[in-house]
């Protein structure tokens, strides 16, 4: 959704906005970075060492587990402690807290209990649907605050203003005045390259963090030497019987100052400054997942599209196992052809060229079709 500032002041704002917000629904955000921060030395390896085309997949694809294992597995929060993170691995279920590993076994007699081998139990909360919404132990109760597996569970907030009353503003309004030299813009539509590339773009729907329909039209661009390195990404991943799924690509410079104006300062955080712009702009940043060349379907991954929750880190230990090897596959994949994944956001990557370009700020209106 957004591009982030530098790391430092990325969270030097965000420790401020908790402090000044403790109601606020992310500070679980931060209090899980103790838990991701080991994986971190990982994912910088992994961007200075693109992996090889022919060991794209990282290692053997597990099974998957049933979907009650799925439900199950989630982030859930303790009032003045460690959240904890119940994840699969290997056909075996884990409970993770302040970065220790538990085992933990269904009890067999009833769908409802756990047991930790540390010999704790727990018990799962649901609701009215079947959905599990918390957990509950001899030490107190634990609420469910990820997204689970729910679409319609994304960030979300209410825009300050209209929005038509946003993009009028925003359109009159001009770009940050840059100093060149920049390559000359070439937008390429992604779904002109081959019939594998889809399309689910989200701001041209009613399911994004505004509820609203924002672009015009759903249509996906990007520069291209981007747009042929994407193409040669789909290639690699083709033969394993997945596609691409494009969330958002180029975006007009005047979208993200709606971001920005719709947003209320205290979650500016979570969206790219106008007045410096972003890689979707220059047309080098793109939003995409998997999906299965065979059923047409998504698949899977560790975190919704645009959640906002610890689940959205690349690296982010939770999950099943087969939702990690598909986000860690894709990832690779894309590493594999000059692409680096966003510190905070398993779905969205920028090309390497991308100061090559000036911030754009063209309607798709106004693109040419093909």
């Amino acid at each position: 959704m957004r591009s982030f500032v530098s790391a430092p002041d990325r969270f030097s704002a965000t420790i401020s906005t908790v402090r000044t917000r403790s109601a606020n629904r992310f500070t679980h955000f931060l209090l899980l970075l103790a838990v991701c921060l080991p994986f971190t030395q990982l994912a910088l390896h992994s961007q200075a060492n693109p992996v090889r085309t022919e060991s794209l997949e990282p290692g053997p694809q597990p099974a998957d587990v049933s979907m009650e294992w799925k439900q199950l597995v989630g982030i859930y929060q303790r009032a003045k402690a460690h959240d904890v993170i119940i994840l699969e691995r290997d056909q075996q279920l884990f409970w993770l807290e302040d970065q220790r590993e538990t085992v933990i076994s269904p009890d067999p007699s009833t769908r409802s209990k756990f047991r930790l081998a540390t010999h704790k139990e727990f018990m799962v909360e649901r609701d009215a649907a079947g959905i599990i919404r918390g957990i509950s132990t001899s030490g107190g109760q634990l609420t469910r605050s990820d997204a689970g597996a729910d679409p319609k569970h994304f960030f979300h907030v209410t825009p300050r203003e209209p929005l038509e009353l946003l993009r009028s503003r925003a359109l009159q309004a001009s770009p940050p005045e840059e100093t060149g030299p920049f390559r000359r813009p070439d937008l390429v539509e992604l779904v002109t390259l081959d019939s594998a590339i889809q399309l689910d773009i989200r701001y041209a729907q009613s399911n994004n963090f505004l509820s609203t329909p924002v672009y015009s039209e759903a249509r996906a661009f990007m520069q291209r030497p981007a747009a042929e390195a994407l193409l040669r990404v789909l290639r690699h991943l083709e033969p394993l019987g997945y596609g691409l799924l494009i969330h958002d690509a180029y975006r007009p410079w005047y979208v993200t100052k709606i971001f920005w104006d719709a947003t209320p300062p205290a979650d500016h955080i979570f969206v790219a400054d106008p007045q410096k712009g972003s890689k979707h702009n220059r047309g080098c940043a793109v939003d995409l997942t998997l999906y299965d060349l065979l059923t047409g379907q998504p698949i899977e991954m560790t975190g919704l599209y645009d959640e906002m929750s610890p689940r959205s880190f690349p690296t982010f230990p939770g999950g099943t196992s087969l939702e990690r090897w598909h986000r860690d596959l894709l990832r690779r994949a894309m590493e594999s052809e000059g692409f680096t994944v966003n510190e905070e956001e398993w779905w969205h990557f920028d090309y390497r060229d991308w100061k090559d370009y000036p911030i754009l700020n063209t309607p798709f209106e106004k693109l040419g079709k093909g």
